[in-house]
This record gives C-alpha cells, sequence and structure tokens, in this order.
C-alpha cells in the first residue's frame, strides 16, 4: 500500500467514521473530508470543486425542481380524488398510496414523489381515523423500492450510470434497471399491502400547525360566468374540496342573503362565504372555477408575489375598522384573501367586518407591500408555513414536460442530464414557480454532500485503491460462485447504506465493485448493478435515505420501528433483486 493508498483510506475511514457518529451535519462532514484531501494533496485543487458541475448533481437538482413542479400543480391530487371514496380501510388505503407512491417514484425523484403523497395521507388519517404512522412508513419503502425501475429513480441507480461511463465509456440507459427493478417492485409492494400491521401506531410529533391550532378561516368567492359549480348545488361544490370546506353563506342580487342548504342550487354571479383550512379553500376556487373576491392574480409578479398569516395585535389601529374601509389594497398594496375569528363563525362579508384583536389575516401582496403593511397595521406574522390559497397554478403542464424528458431520454435522443435539465429550466420559463420557490425545492444539503464525496471517491481510484481493495475482495471471494459473489456485494452495500449515506456507499463500493468483476474475470455490470440495489434499499434506519427520514417526526416513529417492517422486506429484495441481476445481466464475462 503506498502512502496517497493510505491517506485516501484514512481520509474515506474518517469521514464514514464521521457519519456514524452523527455529532455533525453529513454535508460539513463531507466538506471536512474534502479539505482534508486538498490539504494532503490526494484531490488536486483542480478537481476540488468538479462535483458541483458532476451529471449526477446536475440531475439530481433538475430531478427536485420537476417533483416539486408537479405538486405544486395539484395534478397528483387530482388523479387521486375519483379514489378517495374507496379508501375506507387500512389496508385498501396502505394499497392505493403504496401503489401510486411507487409508480410515481419510477418517472420522477423517490423523495419528491413520497413528499407529494405525504398531504393526501394525512388527509386520508384524518377523514378515516386511520394512524397515519400504518400510512408514511411502507409509502416510503414504496417509494424506495419504486426508484429502482428507471435511472432518475434513485440516487444509486445516477451514480453507478456514470460509474458504468467511466469504466467502459457507456452509462446505463434510463430503462436499464428496469427489468430487475419491476420485479422486486412486485414482490415488495405485495408484502408493503398486506404487511402494514407489523408497524406500532405512533402518534405523530406536533408541529407548527398544531401550535397554532386556528378556527377556521373564512374568505369570500365569487362563481364567474362560465364556471363549472354553476348549476350545480352547494353538496357538490363542498364535494369537490373533498369537503373540507363549508359554505357558510350565498349572497344572490348583491344583498340578498340566503342559508345554503346542501340542495340549493348555485348560479353564476353568487357570492360564496366559504368556511375551512386554506388548502380546502383553494381546492374548491381552483376545482370549481371561482373567482377569489380580493385576490390580486392578475397583477402578480411571481417573483415578489408573498402570501402571508399574520394576527391583529392589541396595538394595531385596525381594531374597530370594517376591512373595506381600510382600503388595504389602496393604501398598502395588500388583499385580505380569509379571515379566521375564535368563536363563532363568520357569517357576513368580508368588507363589513370589524377587526377585533387576535383575528388572524391571510395577506396577500409583494415582498415589498406585506411587511410595510404588517408594520403600520401592527399585525404580527406568524410563523412561516406554506399558504396555498391565492398562488395556486394547477396545470398539467409540469407533468407533460417531465414525460417529454422521460421520452427523449428513453429513446435516446438526448441524455439524461440534459432531458432533465432542459425540463427544469423550461418550467422555470413556463412560471410554474419563481425562482425563490425553486431554490426552496433543491436540498442545498443533499448537493453538497454529493458535490464533496464525488472527488474524495475519485481520490480511491486515481491512487489505486480500488484496485487495492478489489484485489483483497477477490482472494476473500475466490472459489465462491458468481451468483454467491454478486450476493456478498448486494449484502455489503445493504449493510454499509444505513450508516453511510445511499449516495457515499455507491461513490466508494461502485469502483470497487467494478474492479472486483474485472478481477474475477466476470461482467462488471451485475456486479454495478448490485451496489445500486443495495444501496438504494435502507430500511433498516431513518437516517440512511431522505425518504425514512421525512417521515419519522409525521409518522411519530422511534429509531427501532424501521426494522420491523423493513428487515423482510430487505430479505425479499436480496432473494428476488439478485437473481433477476444475475438473469438479465449475465454474470460471465
Amino acid at each position: 500500500m503506498t502512502l496517497d493508498q493510505a491517506l485516501a483510506f484514512g481520509l474515506v475511514g474518517l469521514t464514514v467514521a464521521g457519519f456514524v457518529w452523527g455529532r455533525l451535519p453529513y454535508d460539513l462532514i463531507a466538506l471536512l473530508g474534502l479539505l482534508a484531501g486538498v490539504v494532503t494533496g490526494i484531490v488536486p485543487v483542480k478537481s476540488a470543486f468538479s462535483g458541483f458541475a458532476d451529471d449526477v448533481v446536475v440531475i439530481v437538482v433538475a430531478a427536485l425542481l420537476v417533483s416539486a413542479a408537479i405538486a405544486r400543480s395539484g395534478v397528483v391530487e387530482d388523479i387521486m380524488r375519483p379514489l378517495m371514496p374507496h379508501m375506507r380501510t387500512a389496508r385498501r388505503q396502505v394499497f392505493v398510496l403504496v401503489g401510486a407512491v411507487t409508480l410515481l417514484s419510477m418517472v420522477t425523484k423517490n423523495v419528491g414523489a413520497l413528499a407529494m403523497f405525504m398531504p393526501i395521507a394525512a388527509q386520508v388519517s384524518r377523514k378515516n381515523g386511520t394512524s397515519v404512522s400504518q400510512l408514511l412508513m411502507p409509502m416510503a419503502f414504496g417509494s424506495l423500492i419504486g426508484g429502482l425501475v428507471t435511472l432518475v429513480g434513485t440516487s444509486p441507480n445516477i451514480i453507478v450510470s456514470k460509474i458504468r461511463q467511466d469504466m467502459t465509456g457507456q452509462p446505463f440507459a434510463m430503462f436499464d434497471y428496469a427489468p430487475v427493478g419491476i420485479g422486486v417492485v412486485v414482490c415488495g409492494f405485495l408484502f408493503l399491502s398486506l404487511a402494514s400491521g407489523l408497524i406500532p401506531k405512533r402518534k405523530p410529533a406536533g408541529g407548527m400547525g398544531e401550535a397554532f391550532a386556528l378556527d377556521a378561516y373564512t374568505a369570500e368567492a365569487e362563481i364567474p360566468e362560465g364556471s363549472t359549480i354553476a348549476g350545480r348545488s352547494v353538496a357538490e361544490l363542498e364535494a369537490a374540496a373533498d369537503n373540507d370546506i363549508a359554505v357558510r353563506l350565498v349572497i344572490r342580487e348583491r344583498f340578498r342573503r340566503h342559508e345554503p342548504t346542501p340542495g340549493m342550487v348555485l348560479k353564476a354571479g353568487d357570492l360564496l362565504l366559504l368556511g375551512g383550512e386554506p388548502e380546502g379553500i383553494e381546492r374548491a376556487v381552483a376545482r370549481a372555477g371561482l373567482s377569489l373576491t380580493g385576490d390580486l392574480s392578475t397583477r402578480a409578479d411571481i417573483e415578489t408575489e408573498s402570501v402571508v398569516e399574520g394576527v391583529v395585535t392589541p396595538q394595531s389601529p385596525a381594531i374597530g375598522s370594517r376591512l373595506g374601509k381600510l382600503a388595504l389594497e389602496t393604501a398598502h398594496g395588500v388583499a385580505v384573501l380569509a379571515v379566521s375569528r375564535s368563536g363563532r363563525p363568520i357569517e357576513q362579508r368580508l368588507a363589513t367586518l370589524r377587526l377585533r384583536e387576535g383575528d388572524v389575516l391571510v395577506l396577500k401582496g409583494t415582498s415589498e407591500s406585506v411587511p410595510a403593511a404588517l408594520a403600520e397595521l401592527r399585525i404580527l406574522p406568524l410563523a412561516e408555513r406554506s399558504i396555498v390559497l391565492g398562488r395556486s397554478r394547477r396545470s398539467f403542464i409540469p407533468l407533460g414536460v417531465l414525460m417529454a424528458a422521460m421520452i427523449l431520454t428513453a429513446a435516446g435522443i438526448v441524455s439524461a442530464v440534459a432531458a432533465f435539465f432542459g425540463a427544469a429550466v423550461i418550467l422555470l420559463l413556463l412560471r410554474v414557480m419563481s425562482m425563490h420557490e425553486a431554490y426552496g425545492t433543491v436540498e442545498a444539503s443533499v448537493i453538497v454532500l454529493l458535490a464533496a464525496l464525488i472527488p474524495l471517491s475519485e481520490a480511491i481510484q486515481t491512487t489505486g485503491g480500488t484496485d487495492l481493495i478489489a484485489g483483497w475482495l477477490s482472494t476473500a471471494l475466490h472459489g465462491l460462485s458468481p451468483l454467491t459473489s454478486l450476493f456478498m456485494v448486494t449484502l455489503l452495500a445493504m449493510a454499509v447504506t444505513p450508516f453511510l449515506n445511499n449516495a457515499a456507499t455507491v461513490l466508494m463500493l461502485g469502483p470497487i465493485a467494478g474492479s472486483l468483476a474485472v478481477r474475477l474475470g466476470l461482467n462488471p455490470d451485475p456486479f454495478l448493478m448490485a451496489v445500486a440495489l443495495g444501496a438504494a434499499c435502507d430500511f433498516l434506519t431513518p437516517i440512511g435515505h431522505q425518504c425514512n427520514t421525512i417521515v419519522m417526526a409525521p409518522g411519530g416513529y422511534r429509531f427501532g420501528d424501521y426494522w420491523r417492517l423493513g428487515l423482510p422486506l430487505s430479505a425479499i429484495v436480496l432473494f428476488v433483486g439478485v437473481p433477476l441481476i444475475a438473469l438479465f445481466w449475465p454474470v460471465g464475462g
């Protein structure tokens, strides 16, 4: 072993130890490892930051942005809507939600697919009394196995494709993973659909939303000419919002007030008082084609648009004044979209409502006008949470752009990195989200982690360390069958991933597995596939993959809950996936 090899192994070992230690963020540990590599000279300065320009990082960033655009479009929620009435039992809920997340993970980044369905799971749980802990973990595991099917489904597939390109000059194509991935998905999905009872029922951790347990908001909306809800009943409007809103009052012919009944037929020109949470009101407005009173959308710039919640303080000069008399739009450039008041529901037009101390308003304006109005009116902004009311952009455009990128990549017309980078830029050009929102969707910690680990991984290769470890492994595996060697590589990746991170595992084990196959006189492709399979399937801990991490608090899970469902699922992946790899990617050299 040379000095450079010893330094490279030592740095990687210290980096891994830092990950296991867990006292510092993963990305900071990776940056410290990169800095040490530059100081010791095993990572050339000119290559130290090449990871930020690597195709892997570009694809991950673009995939996260596209996933977020689809989530914001509401198309997933609309597609799921016809299935909601049939999801009455926990088993049906798990079947539908896990199936949907798994399918979507095949075409988008798995963590993005899971994030799209988590609010739907919470809604299903609330309406049917199912413990959300019975839903979220199977969904997280479904997103992991779904990501196995395509190149862009999960980071290990993307990284392994790059490693293969470095070794052979040819990356894995978009659907090269599908034969193995689909087999694992079918078996894993059947298990998850039937075995959710292995998960203990937990109470979710309280969040900011619970800390501010507000009474329902009241908003005004008008039924314009051509609205799909004109000529239909109040009950149908409430059903269009998944019964998450209530029509509190109907004002017809400007002044006539009508107490709504379920069978009351709505007409164009009716003004409605809607009560519910902002998400429910937004669904009613979007699906029924209503016009939200006071909404400045037609004049709002997506880059400067701001929607906030604020509470009227005792010092506010607006107390006792009618909202209409305050002329907020004229005087301050903001509009009141909804009001929440503790006690009795609001049953009068918002313009005539006299403000009280403690009223909570949803204000819409620009990033300049809203803070100024809050300060002048002594309205205290609440803890930030995502408010969709007044900023909905429901459209099938993001899904169409994604499908176009997938088709172009699958047809070999453009590379995956070019297709997904182009898709992200096109979506931003079409203004489906602001640049500020786009930056917010990119998980900077994941990007920094990848970008810092890529040069460290390459240092192992350039110093000859990869060949050295491959030589050790070839000696250890000498005399074993190729299929057994494949099992051992997959098992090693599965064992290492919970303590590192799936990307780090692939960056370190991928080149070693490829070199091992060459030394054994075998085809490197199945060994690279084995590393991708093992690294993508961490079902035993909440820290090996972001999908497991993001459901931990909402599901109320403990660290030891994961292995209950994850251990048998890991066995299924191992004993189904490895033979399929050997079948579709012959091991013989």
